[in-house]
């Protein structure tokens, strides 16, 4: 393909992906999960150095903690009660600080689940899962966990990042029951789910690779569609 062919087809197909987000429809608990003892809510890295402190903090991120706190409560109130935080806890010479800033090294501010999830009156429920990759489930029992618990069929996903930590958290759930046929959804609320943005100017300027939030934000919702998961607008009582 010629090179001066991708601006038009790009703007064709960002069109196109652009209606197919706007068309986004609400998934309602109450229709759609008649079973929440067989449902889970997962979460993705909805900790403070993803939030307010820290080299990697995101006001955009943060700008999606009041739907992720309102979902998590949602859940409960429908009889929800299994909710797993995959977190970065990361090593303090961990091997992913080669492609990212040092950031939730184990034991430090940033590694700690927002205070907005901690000061749920049920919080004490919420299965911590700490990862020292992107991944959700290499390193950890989380593997182990999902296998004791095969009756779950409806797995919704938020957090951050849309194109990081949430795809990867999305995707293992999706692609792990394609492997063993199970019969399992995995829901994403786009309106709970954000990633950070890194302009080319402000890349220049420190050296490193540039990150069109709104760019990725929108082409991995699409790419984690056409893989299988229903992505939302919101999730509804």
């Amino acid at each position: 393909m010629a090179t001066r062919e991708l601006p038009q087809q790009t703007s064709e197909i960002l069109g196109y992906i652009q209606a197919w987000y706007d068309g986004l429809q609400p998934f309602s608990l109450a229709r759609e999960v008649r079973e929440p003892h067989r449902a889970a809510l997962f979460a993705a890295d909805l900790v403070a150095g993803f939030c307010s402190v820290g080299s990697l903090a995101s006001p955009r991120i943060q700008g999606i903690v009041p739907a992720a706190v309102r979902t998590f409560q949602r859940a409960h109130s429908h009889g929800v009660r299994r909710f797993v935080l995959c977190q970065d806890t990361h090593s303090p010479d961990a091997e992913e600080f080669y492609a990212f800033p040092p950031h939730c090294t184990a034991g430090s501010e940033e590694s700690q689940t927002i205070q907005e999830l901690r000061d749920l009156p049920f919080s004490g429920e919420f299965l911590v899962v700490e990862k020292n990759s992107l991944h959700p489930s290499l390193g950890n029992t989380l593997d182990r966990w999902l296998d004791q618990r095969q009756e779950l069929q409806d797995f919704i996903v938020l957090g951050d990042c849309t194109d990081l930590c949430v795809y990867s958290v999305a995707m293992h759930l999706r692609l792990r029951a394609n492997a063993h046929d199970y019969k399992q959804r995995v829901i994403l609320p786009a309106d709970a789910v954000q990633t950070y943005d890194m302009p080319i100017a402000t890349a220049k300027e420190l050296g490193a690779p540039a990150h069109p939030g709104d760019f990725f934000h929108l082409v991995f919702l699409y790419h984690m569609a056409l893989n299988g998961i229903q992505v939302v607008r919101t999730v509804e009582a």
